[in-house]
């Protein structure tokens, strides 16, 4: 009987927590179509490990600023950066704005869409000649504690 109660209460506790873990998270934004692109082309690049469309969707003087590792510049340089890099991937916003050409995407991450958000980034943007917006800086890290 002890066992059954502990079981139960330990299912109790993780709910409890997991619960409360999704009621922390800020709420999503839906983008505008030119944003989202922005998101679902890094998504999409980064699931299939491609690391030549994750650097084409940065400006050629963009930055990646990754936790644990030094800033990274230039499309070759990112390029460089993820090769090798990539997997299961769901990007999604909390807070965005532009003005002219100018404008940033705030949002967490996770591996699958609808899991709580293990990590939060920051995408500095800069539209080309083309209205194309393109990353100026990704910067990212982890919501856990080393």
């Amino acid at each position: 009987m002890r066992q059954v109660l502990r079981t139960r209460l330990g299912l109790v506790l993780i709910l409890a927590t997991t619960a409360l873990a999704r009621a922390a998270e800020v709420p999503a934004v839906v983008l505008p179509a030119p944003l989202a692109r922005v998101l679902t082309d890094y998504e999409s690049a980064w699931q299939k490990k491609d690391a030549a469309g994750l650097a084409a969707l940065f400006a050629e003087d963009g930055f990646v600023l990754s936790s644990g590792t030094e800033p990274v510049r230039g499309r070759a340089a990112i390029e460089k950066h993820y090769t090798g890099q990539g997997g299961a991937l769901s990007l999604r916003a909390f807070a965005f704005a532009t003005e002219g050409a100018i404008g940033f995407i705030l949002g967490g991450y996770t591996r699958q869409k609808g899991e709580p958000d293990v990590g939060k980034f920051t995408l500095t943007l800069r539209k080309d000649a083309s209205g194309r917006w393109l990353i100026v800086s990704d910067m990212d890290n982890g919501n856990s504690r080393r």
